[in-house]
């Protein structure tokens, strides 16, 4: 083979290396705005399916209780969990949910039960998930026992419990690496910190009179809440599980979340009917974005293009373009839309 033609053969590889390289860097990204929200239509006691592209909602899945307020979905999209609280708010007389729905999304159907054995009020639910599938976990918070109770999403199979301290753990975070949670205790103004390998509490560090709502930074760094008696973010610092900072607000915080790339915090107002959008590097408001009546839950498109919110009052989802810092769509679904999870689809 001569000289010429060996190059020729580089040459053709080496462009259709980088061409490969392309094709999948852009279908990863494209992947990554690829799914369906799920939403907790609260006061329908079902789990509402949303095509965001399309702007509507597809499907309507009885959650079989009353009443489930959050959901989690694995990372594969095929399924999701969605913990039954009870009849009443947060530390109000009512009844204590003991189950968890478990729904398969491709047939839409709910196709399992876990039972917590007790009464207990199970509220948020997060996923943890692992190098090693077998190691994934379920967390879900267990009010009227005061623990996070730990799942193994394969066999539904309750594996183990984790003190809180506190009544009312009504929210939970995860750190990213799944060792270290973050319980909001909202009637009793704290924050747990857990060890999720020990099971155990590290610490209760006290915020507020009384606080709602929980999430952690992409960097795991820091845990934010929201006061509830003034217009206040409380700022925690995970390396020393203490409050280090109190941003003041427009208006009482609720729902918070971070992009994934680190760099904003979206905070959802429900009296105000608008979401906050803070700059974590320069910790200001560089944004307040109206909204339908009385926004709960925030999630963000993996992408970071796209940020929906749920809006109790008005049964929409507000679709933000990150962007523009605008809302672009308005998505109808069912009465009091709460808790919401991504599920990406292939």
């Amino acid at each position: 083979m001569n000289l010429s033609l060996k190059t020729a053969i580089a040459a053709a590889s080496i462009f259709a290396c980088c061409a490969f390289l392309l094709i999948s860097s852009t279908r990863v990204h494209a992947n990554g705005g690829t799914g369906l929200l799920l939403v907790v239509n609260k006061m329908d006691s079902t789990l509402g399916m949303v095509d965001p592209e399309a702007g509507k909602q597809i499907a309507v899945i009885p959650v079989g209780g009353i009443t489930g307020h959050e959901v989690a979905a694995s990372p594969d999209g095929r399924t999701a969990w969605v913990p039954i609280y009870g009849d009443a708010g947060v530390g109000l007389p009512g009844t204590d949910g003991r189950t968890i729905s478990v729904i398969d999304l491709a047939s839409r159907k709910v196709t399992a039960t876990i039972d917590l054995g007790a009464p207990s009020r199970p509220h948020t639910i997060v996923f943890s998930a692992h190098n090693d599938k077998l190691t994934d976990k379920l967390y879900v918070t267990a009010e009227v026992t005061q623990s996070i109770k730990i799942i193994d999403p394969n066999s539904n199979k309750i594996i183990g419990s984790i003190p809180t301290g506190e009544p009312q753990s009504h929210m939970v975070a995860i750190s990213s690496d799944g060792t270290r949670g973050y319980s909001m205790n909202a009637g009793s103004g704290t924050i747990s910190a857990l060890d999720l390998q020990k099971h155990q509490l590290i610490k209760i560090i006290p915020v507020a009179k009384t606080i709602q709502r929980i999430a952690i930074s992409t960097d795991n760094r820091l845990v934010f809440t929201s006061d509830q008696t003034r217009p206040e973010l409380d700022i925690i610092d995970t390396q020393t599980n203490t409050v280090t900072s109190r941003l003041p607000l427009q208006n009482i915080g609720y729902g918070v979340t971070p992009t994934y790339d680190g760099s904003k915090l979206l905070i959802a107002h429900p009296s105000a009917d608008t979401v906050s959008i803070l700059d974590l590097h320069s910790m200001k408001i560089e944004k307040v974005i109206p909204v339908p009546k009385a926004p709960q839950e925030i999630v963000v498109r993996p992408d970071d293009q796209v940020a929906y919110v749920s809006c109790a009052g008005s049964k929409q989802i507000a679709v933000i373009n990150l962007a523009s810092l605008k809302v672009e769509k308005l998505i109808a679904v069912g009465t009091g839309p709460d808790g919401l999870a991504w599920a990406p689809t292939k």
